[in-house]
């Protein structure tokens, strides 16, 4: 379904705005502890599974160029969350992974998120939650 036109009254990419901020000042909240930026706190967690990834595969996960993510990955690797190394058979690419402390931080900040989601989205409709998620993705495809 199409919208018919964008209301003038309310603007999606303005009230998402909001909601980012309002998002990023509830995380670093709950986060307050661990002394992170929002920027390494996205980065954690995507990393928060487990897998290792090139810096340009981790950068747009994060949605940041990889010449910004560099300066994150500094500040990670210099209080021991992440390793850079070379990725086998290709040692131009570099491999960010977690450490034993990375595992454990990026574990908390992604339970922390799942936790915020849940009680954020608790009690609305799957099909609200779906459209939610709709939008985002046309968002997302819009800024590539």
């Amino acid at each position: 379904m199409k919208s018919e036109s964008v209301s003038p009254e309310r603007s999606a990419l303005l009230t998402l705005q909001r909601a980012t901020h309002a998002t990023l000042h509830l995380i670093a909240t709950e986060l307050v502890d661990l002394d992170l930026t929002a920027s390494e706190i996205n980065a954690l967690a995507n990393l928060a599974d487990g897998t290792g990834r090139t810096v340009s595969q981790l950068g747009a996960a994060v949605g940041a160029r990889p010449t910004t993510l560099t300066s994150v990955l500094d500040r990670l690797e210099r209080r021991g969350h992440i390793t850079r190394g070379t990725r086998a058979g290709d040692r131009r690419s570099v491999l960010i992974e977690l450490t034993e402390s990375g595992h454990a931080t990026a574990g908390l900040i992604k339970q922390t998120l799942n936790d915020l989601e849940r009680r954020a989205l608790d009690g609305l409709p799957a099909e609200a939650v779906a459209g939610f998620y709709a939008v985002l993705d046309a968002l997302t495809r819009e800024g590539r």
